[in-house]
């Protein structure tokens, strides 16, 4: 039974392993599971952890990554897919889902859920896409207080708490690189720094804050698309591709479906699917029905 149905490891591991990742000099790669599925391959496949986006969570829920889905929600998806992997699981929780005392309660679901760490971005309630025009920022005091509440509800000391700040976009890197320091102040482990723009950006702001950073390496973004071991060399502790399984998959989904709405069979697809056996062998399929077995090993006595 062990690994089945879920992880062996504890969430109390997790949130270990996440924290000696993020100080092993080792960038720390952590893909966005749009499903529990997705994150069995992302453990399969190797990488250090998984991570929620929110933009892809209200994606597919057919909403824009405006606020919108709630912490209830947000809980319910990542428990779901924090559950089935023994990798740490760092998930997107926008503002903290309401003030200063919501983002305290954020963390103690979060961490009941068996999250190993959280981001709060100091945007205005309701927020939008970090990549976005036209996003607003709340004031230094007011995100210090956002995290303050944050580390002061955290149980686990090793419940990993990132700071994510809007502000090189809006004020500029020099602003950005003056809240960071500030956010790893009151208490955040982790800062990430969103629509940094080239390598150059990353590097100076590597070389001005002296804490574990993150750096978010999505599609179609401000930021230039660099390596991972190019971020390891520059000093980067971690990174994600939060929306990229989702586009990956959407895009499939749609050329898909628009071959079978023209020539009425998936039939020049197949090369292109998962395979049943390679979906079995993902779900583990053999030992699940190995274990019905072993525990279905009796017969009734048909004279009762």
């Amino acid at each position: 039974m062990t690994g089945l149905i879920a992880a062996t490891t504890s969430a109390a591991d997790k949130r270990i392993a996440f924290r000696a990742g993020l100080t092993s000099g080792k960038i720390q790669r952590f893909p966005g599971a749009i499903n529990p599925l997705t994150a069995k391959l992302v453990q399969e496949i190797g990488f250090e952890g998984v991570y929620v986006s929110g933009g892809a969570f209200s994606a597919g829920l057919a909403l824009p990554d405006i606020g919108l889905t709630t912490l209830t929600e947000v809980t319910a998806h990542s428990a779901q897919i924090a559950r089935v992997t023994d990798l740490p699981v760092l998930v997107d929780a926008d503002t903290g889902f309401g003030e200063p005392m919501s983002a305290a309660r954020t963390v103690t679901i979060l961490e009941d859920a068996g999250i190993a760490g959280l981001h709060l971005e100091d945007q205005i309630n309701p927020k939008r896409c970090g990549h976005l025009d036209g996003k607003a920022i709340v004031g230094t005091d007011e995100m210090v207080r956002r995290l303050r509440a944050a580390v002061s509800a955290r149980r686990d000391p090793n419940f990993v708490i990132c700071a994510r700040t809007d502000a090189a976009g809006i004020e500029g890197i020099d602003a950005a690189i003056d809240r960071a320091t500030a956010y790893a102040e009151a208490g955040a482990d982790l800062i990430f720094t969103e629509a940094l723009y080239t390598t150059a950006d990353f590097e100076k702001f590597r070389a001005a804050v002296d804490v574990p950073l993150l750096a978010n390496m999505t599609e179609f973004g401000k930021s230039q698309l660099i390596p991972a071991q190019v971020l390891e060399k520059i000093g980067y502790n971690a990174v994600i591709y939060p929306v990229t399984t989702l586009r990956l998959a959407m895009g499939a989904i749609e050329k898909g479906l628009r071959v079978i709405h023209e020539e009425g069979t998936q039939e020049t697809l197949l090369d292109e699917m998962q395979t049943r056996s390679r979906l079995y062998e993902v779900l583990e399929y053999e030992r699940y029905n190995e274990f019905d077995s072993g525990i279905f090993n009796f017969t009734l006595d048909r004279r009762q």
